[in-house]
């Protein structure tokens, strides 16, 4: 097994971000599979979600979050690999779903923060 520690900002990891009941939960340019279909749904209470977008904002750190390699690549590039989320889902979600303008924090949605507030969660690097 082979364990390598990877650096991406909250705005790499949202990107691409699709969010479906029925097929799972993708972001990373659809190179992570944040929640597969087969995994359970998004259980975080209100709480606890504001919770990780209070810590990003305030710059302090996230525990380390676990991604596998999936063993696939884009067929177009053999070079760019496909991973699924071990252990950080939740926090992954509330991050994409709050920079996707689903909920509020403090009454602010991410959508109305001055543009330095909304760079600072968008570079957030995320301990991979």
């Amino acid at each position: 097994m082979q364990i390598k520690e990877l650096k991406v900002t909250v705005g790499e990891v949202c990107e691409g971000y699709f969010n479906d009941a029925e097929e799972g939960v993708v972001g990373y340019d659809e190179r992570l599979d944040i929640r597969p279909k087969y995994q359970r749904e998004f259980v975080y209470k209100d709480k606890q979600r504001d919770e990780v977008i209070r810590t990003v904002m305030k710059g302090l750190p996230l525990n380390v979050m676990y991604w596998v390699a999936r063993g696939e690549a884009y067929e177009d590039d053999p070079d760019e690999p496909r991973y699924e989320v071990l252990d950080g889902q939740q926090r992954t979600i509330s991050l994409c779903e709050y920079v996707d303008g689903t909920f509020s924090v403090d009454d602010k949605y991410f959508n109305n923060l001055p543009s330095d507030q909304k760079e600072k969660i968008l570079n957030y690097e995320l301990f991979i």
